[in-house]
């Protein structure tokens, strides 16, 4: 179980990235264009706050099967002198939730906007910011915080 969902979210990690690439593409093309915020716009910025969901769901699940939550969990002072622990029981979880509360903020302020041209920049803006949230957050191959490879297998 824990092998599936650690794939899972790996996998789910990159359509969360996608969107939210396509979300400030797309609200950039809108506000340098003058573009009218379409359907289409509404249906990526639904679907990148339903994704970056989806993963906020998966990764607590992950969190409580993994060997390094629990542990975590248990020895929490113990964890701190683990910078991997430490990424892994508290530093990811508290910069992915943050950014999903952002993905989430974001996402609810533009669709509330009137204009087509507050609508891209409130989206450009909060996508924007919680890209670099997850970015941070993500334990990438380079990261001197705690790396993982780009793509896990079975």
């Amino acid at each position: 179980m824990y092998s599936s969902l650690l794939f899972l979210h790996s996998a789910i990690r990159w359509l969360v990235v996608l969107t939210l690439v396509f979300s400030i593409i797309r609200a950039i093309l809108g506000l340098r264009h003058l573009q009218v915020f379409t359907k289409t716009d509404n249906a990526l910025r639904h679907w990148t706050a339903t994704t970056a969901h989806i993963q906020l769901m998966l990764g607590l699940w992950l969190y409580s099967e993994s060997p390094i939550g629990t542990y975590f969990l248990k020895h929490v002072k113990a964890s701190f002198s683990s910078l991997d622990v430490s990424f892994f029981g508290l530093i990811h979880p508290l910069l992915m939730f943050a950014a999903v509360v952002v993905v989430t903020i974001g996402s609810a302020l533009t669709k509330r906007k009137q204009s087509d041209r507050e609508k891209f920049r409130t989206m450009l803006f909060w996508s924007a910011l919680t890209l670099l949230l997850i970015f941070v957050a993500i334990p990438w191959p380079f990261s001197p915080l705690s790396s993982r490879p780009l793509f896990r297998t079975f």
